[in-house]
């Protein structure tokens, strides 16, 4: 069995001395043409699988991990879902943790299988071989228990929305219950009760938190609410926060969990007319450790 996943995510952070997280969201219209050697949703698959894959090759060596985003690979068929997991696999063989971000959520035997299938030990038996996934858990604990029992068996982990980084979130999440928590306060609550289950020797949990980093001044709440999970942030760069915006999320040593950025990274090769698209990758995602680094040093939590 693995070890504790929290504990492989900090000892990550702290050797690369990033907390930078690249999301692999490849739209089809920005893939380069240089790459595309057909129209058919084989070559299109395949040429996405190429790109990723020259993104993962040009940051393997500076960042912790990568998230590639299932979405992106379903919309091509079955071609796409093989070059899914062809690419985790190539993520993981570069020595990078991978989150697969799948937003699952169901309950009973459903939420049994899709953990099964999106956790469990490799091979024929599951989609493809993930160190955490990101979940749904808004149908509450019975539909969450299924990978807590799959994750803490194969040493994997896992990251539940709690307060997402799109400007809608505020509709729900920010309703107000009789106790005076808001929905996305009570779904910390339980977050936090679930990961004491699978605390690693680092202090943290592999049952982390989505918290968007577009929610600056919200972090401390959240990181007081839930002390023991990791936090997997989006929206940094394009979608408007900055390396300001995320210090609530960290403690000493960099630990904490991770900051992701897709478009700006993965397309940074669009922004200045660069055809190489896996050195701009690089490039982007070098002045984004030294920016978010630069923010953690600052409030003297620096690796």
């Amino acid at each position: 069995m693995k070890s504790n996943f929290a504990d492989r995510l900090a000892n990550a952070c702290r050797t690369k001395k990033s907390i930078t997280c690249v999301g692999l969201d490849p739209r089809v219209e920005k893939i380069p043409q240089s790459l595309m050697t057909g129209t058919s949703n084989k070559a299109i698959a395949e040429a996405t699988g190429i790109f990723c894959k020259g993104i993962i090759d040009a940051v393997a060596d500076i960042v912790p991990v990568v998230k590639p985003n299932i979405a992106y690979f379903e919309a091509l068929g079955v071609e796409g879902i093989k070059v899914y997991s062809s690419v985790c696999q190539t993520a993981q063989d570069k020595g990078l943790l991978v989150i697969g971000d799948v937003k699952r959520g169901d309950i009973g035997t459903t939420a049994e299988k899709y953990a099964a299938g999106l956790l469990g030990t490799g091979g024929e038996n599951t989609l493809a071989n993930h160190d955490a996934i990101t979940l749904n858990a808004y149908l509450g604990s019975d539909g969450i228990k299924p990978f807590i029992d799959e994750a803490e068996e194969n040493g994997q982990g896992m990251f539940l929305l709690v307060k997402t980084s799109n400007p809608s979130s505020a509709e729900i999440q920010n309703l107000k219950l009789e106790g005076g928590d808001t929905v996305a306060e009570k779904m910390a609550e339980l977050v936090s009760g679930w990961a004491e289950r699978l605390c690693g020797k680092e202090g943290f949990s592999s049952i982390g938190a989505v918290v968007g980093a577009t929610h600056g001044e919200e972090l401390f709440k959240f990181r007081k609410i839930m002390p023991k999970s990791p936090f997997l942030l989006p929206g940094y760069g394009a979608q408007g926060a900055g390396a300001k915006d995320i210090v609530g999320a960290f403690s000493s040593g960099g630990n904490g969990g991770g900051v992701n950025a897709s478009r700006s990274i993965i397309f940074a090769y669009e922004k200045n007319n660069n055809s190489d698209y896996a050195l701009a990758a690089r490039n982007a995602t070098i002045a984004m450790n030294q920016d978010l680094l630069s923010a953690l040093e600052n409030t003297g939590n620096g690796f």
